[in-house]
């Protein structure tokens, strides 16, 4: 378990979203849309953002490999335990955050239609762990190793080298969760 203390504050951790979106889209095309991308010009994925760049996964998601990314908002970060995110943006849990994150990515690219109706097992780049991901007439909902549910906010995002779904948590890895 990750031990909780504070290391950056919120206005430092802005600081590093804005400079890596900045750092990101200098010299790029603007036409250019993958993933890390349409998640830097948006501002309600600055946590998001700045934890990739932390887990130096920056150069993996732009890749061209097709990626299904399921990104937590701004809100998702804010509703874990005071002091997880900063703890986790430390240099020493760099494996710790790159294991969360890769939790939320699937290598392919999975469109909502893609989902099968019903509760089905998908297996996140993370390959020691799997996801119980639902779809029904409600939406879509996603299962995580503490058996607690994520939503799908917003679904189908399309990036050149994949898609984004918005969450509304951050998922994380554990026990497999029950899939009915």
């Amino acid at each position: 378990m990750i031990p909780f203390g504070r290391l950056f504050t919120m206005n430092t951790l802005r600081k590093l979203a804005a400079v890596t979106a900045a750092t990101l889209t200098f010299g790029t095309a603007a036409q250019a849309t993958n993933i890390v991308e349409i998640a830097s010009g948006d501002d309600r994925f600055t946590t998001l953002v700045a934890s990739v760049s932390a887990a130096e996964l920056v150069e993996t998601l732009q890749g061209t490999r097709p990626f299904t990314v399921f990104a937590p908002l701004n809100d998702a970060f804010a509703a874990l335990p005071t002091g997880t995110v900063e703890t986790l943006l430390k240099p020493e849990n760099k494996g710790d955050l790159t294991k969360i994150l890769l939790y939320h990515v699937d290598d392919r690219n999975l469109t909502a239609k893609a989902i099968p109706t019903g509760s089905n097992y998908f297996k996140p780049i993370l390959a020691s762990e799997r996801l119980c991901i639902t779809k029904g007439a409600d939406g879509v909902t996603i299962a995580d190793g503490t058996g607690e549910m994520g939503t799908v906010v917003v679904a189908n995002i399309k990036a050149d080298n994949g898609v984004i779904h918005e969450i509304d948590k951050v998922l994380l890895p554990g026990t497999r969760p029950a899939c009915h």
